[in-house]
């Protein structure tokens, strides 16, 4: 293993940048080219067929079987033309990644030839085997039927020589079994109760659509180390390594100058990104060593989610060109920071507005305050859910760490904001305002786009925080795929805008005036919610008792933390909604206890291997090597070897009890594993998973990083940390 591992940073030494020229210096000529969007649509289309695929995109309007030959014969047409020779359904899987089954653009003839054909059928439906992907009781392993249909509101695109399509996962009894068909439910639920929300100040809405704005951190590692790293091999995260002696206390790597490969693999990123229509417009050096950011401009959510995990599958492929392996998880490297995606989030309607950006007058502000209120409640109401939504075994890792976010969730809003709020709180009451107080009170709200243009700092430590025109939630995880968090969170946020209307409604038809009913109720909302409310630091212990005392929930443990998906609460919140059936929702997180179980086991698993086969036989070498100096010096002069050998003897020593400690833990925790495999609740196994085993990973590690720091350099088998993150 030492032999590899200096051949690896041999192969590093070696690299040189590798870049590939876009078609074109001008990135707005080949923006986009490999996407069927609606100028191509236009060209390759009847008018009739494109404003059919319109409909469906802006009304959710069915697509007619004939209207889609037609596309589809445009679209192949489009895509031949590119040189395309396959198509497939491109979907995402509860996998965690995305999934592709592709098929040629042929089918035989009355001669036994073939011809190019792609018939509306194949572009609306197809049938992937589902027995193998997770499903959480929903489908038995031998029915294999399940159904992918076609999602027009996000576009085809081209990767390689295949037509892609965006499309949703169901099985055949037509549960989701994907993470696009909640997330779409979820869009279009926002759509109405906030554009009915919009009615009460502006009745030219009449759609509303939520933004997303992901921000991608990613550590990029040279691909020689990291496969001469199993464990980043198989887990994407070391379970072992001695913090480097320097690494991103000096602050010298944020924001710092982009090492040269690192900007030729950037630059490839960035060409290739926008031929699929992905408008990433920064790029940066982030607080830890080898780690980077990249962000697009904000777009539609559900199109937003699509080119984020089309974009981290496309970072792998293009990293790999470069002799560097991208790292998502969300903690790689113990003692730096680890890898967030933040998610900015606001509403904004088809009339142009950002309904979470304050307006240009008293009555836009107001509508400005009532979402900003409504999603605070939506906040506190649903912490639990929400906490659950980016709740994960790589994630557990990173909240809290002095990087994220704690597991507790509140809201900062800023100084002006809540000042504004507490504002509205005492002057507001269940009786009518006078004419002084309600024009005191519009002439303040008016004043709100000056008093923040200035005034609204941001608060890093914030799970969810205010920053302006948006929202951020900072908690999500680097390899999560955002749509979970933003299905809650959009769920979340329309059932409190429907319960919003449904209160203004009834003071209203009782005869309050419209605007005192808005201010009564906002008032009730921003009291009812005011405890998850903070603008302090968050990483601080007094925060956490704070919290405690203001009744807000802390959970860390992952299977507890998911669990909230099952309270009554959230189903509630998921069935009202028509986002999950009850064997959708029980399914899914089934497949969430699962899937954590699963990631620890095989760390488990990885980490035992290492320790036993790879870190003991080292170490019992060095030892070996230290005794025969011993016995030498022994030899040689006599009883006097004691005081000469001294510091050996205590390394021996040393060493025994590091090696004794190791495998004594592995065989604890291989015992503990064995128990728990027995288990065939998934929920019951993922608690014991979290409570019994994962500790053990830190305590075997504590000893195999105490002797990395013991044991010759030359002879141990794994790059070090100082080897991993300071060669790029």
């Amino acid at each position: 293993m030492a032999i590899i591992r200096f051949k690896a940073l041999e192969q590093v030494f070696d690299r040189k940048p590798n870049h590939v020229s876009p078609p074109s210096d001008k990135t707005s000529d080949y923006f986009g080219i490999n996407v069927f969007d609606k100028v191509k649509m236009q060209k390759y289309l009847s008018k009739d067929a494109f404003n059919h695929v319109m409909d469906a995109i802006e009304k959710g309007t069915p697509i007619d079987r004939r209207k889609a030959d037609a596309v589809a014969t445009g679209m192949k047409a489009w895509a031949t033309e590119r040189g395309t020779t396959h198509y497939t359904h491109w979907f995402q899987p509860l996998t965690g990644g995305t999934a592709e089954k592709h098929d040629a653009f042929i089918q035989l003839n009355q001669y036994g030839g073939v011809v190019e054909a792609f018939a509306g059928s194949a572009l609306a439906q197809q049938e992937p085997d589902a027995s193998s992907f997770p499903s959480g009781g929903i489908r038995n392993t031998f029915e294999a039927r399940g159904y992918t249909a076609w999602d027009p509101s996000s576009p085809a695109f081209i990767i390689d020589n295949t037509l892609s399509i965006p499309t949703i996962f169901i099985s055949y009894t037509g549960e989701a079994l994907d993470h696009k068909a909640p997330l779409l439910k979820a869009l279009n639920v926002i759509d109405k109760a906030a554009t009915e929300t919009c009615q009460l100040f502006d009745k030219n809405v009449t759609k509303v659509h939520a933004n997303l704005g992901w921000e991608q951190e990613y550590f990029l590692i040279d691909e020689a180390l990291y496969y001469a790293r199993p464990d980043l091999a198989l887990t994407g995260r070391t379970l072992m390594g001695h913090a480097s002696a320097k690494d991103q206390q000096l602050d010298d790597h944020y924001f710092g100058s982009i090492p040269e490969r690192v900007t030729a693999f950037m630059h490839d990123l960035e060409s290739e990104s926008y031929k699929l229509g992905i408008p990433v417009i920064t790029r940066h050096n982030e607080v830890a060593p080898n780690q980077y950011e990249l962000a697009p401009v904000f777009e539609e959510c559900n199109l937003a989610v699509d080119h984020n995990v089309l974009l981290m599958d496309l970072m792998k492929k293009v990293s790999r060109h470069h002799g560097f392996r991208v790292l998502f998880h969300e903690k790689p490297f113990r003692g730096i920071n680890g890898t967030g995606k933040h998610n900015n989030w606001s509403l904004a309607t088809d009339t142009g507005v950002i309904l979470h950006k304050p307006g240009k007058n008293p009555k836009s502000n107001m509508q400005f305050l009532a979402y900003v209120v409504n999603t605070i409640k939506a906040v506190y109401d649903h912490q639990d859910l929400l906490r659950a939504s980016i709740a994960s075994a790589s994630n557990a890792h990173r909240l809290g760490a002095n990087e994220a976010p704690p597991a507790i969730l509140s809201c900062f809003l800023g100084t002006e904001v809540s000042a504004m709020l507490d504002q509205l709180e005492e002057q507001v009451t269940n009786k009518k305002m006078t004419p002084d107080e309600k024009t005191a009170l519009k002439l303040d709200i008016g004043k709100i786009p000056e008093i923040l243009l200035d005034n609204t700092d941001r608060n890093r430590t914030s799970p969810f925080a205010f920053t302006g025109n948006r929202f951020e939630f900072r908690a999500v995880g680097g390899s999560c795929n955002p749509a979970t968090p933003m299905t809650v969170l959009n769920a979340a946020v329309a059932a409190q805008l429907i319960e919003f209307n449904g209160e203004v409604e009834k003071l209203v038809d009782n005869g309050v005036k419209k605007d005192e009913a808005i201010f009564q109720v906002l008032r009730k909302y921003i009291i009812a919610s005011k405890a998850i409310r903070f603008e302090g630091d968050n990483y601080s212990d007094d925060w956490v008792k704070e919290a405690e005392k203001r009744g807000l929930t802390n959970v860390t443990d992952v299977p507890e933390a998911l669990s909230a998906y099952l309270s009554d609460k959230s189903r509630k919140l998921f069935f009202d909604l028509g986002i999950f059936t009850e064997s959708e929702l029980e399914g899914r997180v089934e497949v969430m206890f699962e899937q954590y179980t699963l990631k620890i086991q095989i760390e488990a698993r990885v980490l035992g291997d290492l320790a036993i086969n790879h870190i003991v036989p080292t170490a019992v070498k060095y030892q070996n090597r230290l005794m025969e100096n011993v016995l030498g010096l022994k030899e040689i002069y006599g009883e006097e070897y004691k005081d000469l050998a001294g510091n050996r003897i205590e390394l021996i020593k040393e060493i025994s009890d590091h090696v004794t400690a190791i495998k004594n833990g592995v065989n604890d925790m291989v015992d503990a594993r064995k128990v728990a495999n027995k288990m065939d609740d998934e929920k019951e196994k993922a608690k014991v998973y979290s409570k019994k085993i994962a500790p053990f990973l830190d305590k075997i590690r504590y000893h195999i990083d105490k002797l990395e720091l013991i044991v010759d350099d030359e002879i141990w088998p794994l790059p070090k940390y100082r080897e991993l993150l300071f060669l790029s």
